[in-house]
């Protein structure tokens, strides 16, 4: 699966640390995880290396959120890597937002963007194909 328009956020990730350690930011800004986020990183996250730069108590877990027209109700879902390349070989292209998130904490932030999928338009074709494929086997 080829990245596509990749968006890579540690700057503005060190600029809301910045402001949080010199006051310009409170916890309560930062640390703001909503329910769904902290239950799609329990579900489909991916426990990092990185210790949370907040609260220091655990690891970071990376979640990835899919966004795109041709993917119908899957858009606006956290997804794991498998179901992304899944995802990729049968739509057309779509927005993957991967964003860290601190169970203890809720401290979250957008790590990453990245497109991936199939030329636009081919998507339909392929589930079609498919489709066809398993009906007549």
């Amino acid at each position: 699966m080829r990245r596509r328009r990749v968006v890579d956020f540690a700057l503005r990730r060190r600029g809301v640390l910045a402001a949080l350690r010199e006051g310009g930011l409170s916890l309560r800004e930062v640390c703001d995880a909503d329910v769904y986020l902290l239950r799609a990183a329990g579900f489909h996250g991916v426990v990092t290396e990185t210790v949370c730069p907040v609260c220091r108590k655990e690891n970071l877990t990376e979640v990835s959120w899919v966004f795109g027209d041709d993917l119908g109700p899957a858009s606006g879902s956290a997804r794991g890597a498998d179901e992304i390349e899944q995802l990729a070989l049968s739509h057309d292209e779509f927005t993957v937002h991967v964003v860290e998130v601190c169970r203890s904490c809720s401290w979250n932030h957008l790590v990453e963007s990245y497109e991936v999928g199939l030329t636009p338009g081919t998507g339909k074709r392929v589930r079609r194909a498919a489709r066809e494929l398993r009906r007549h086997r």
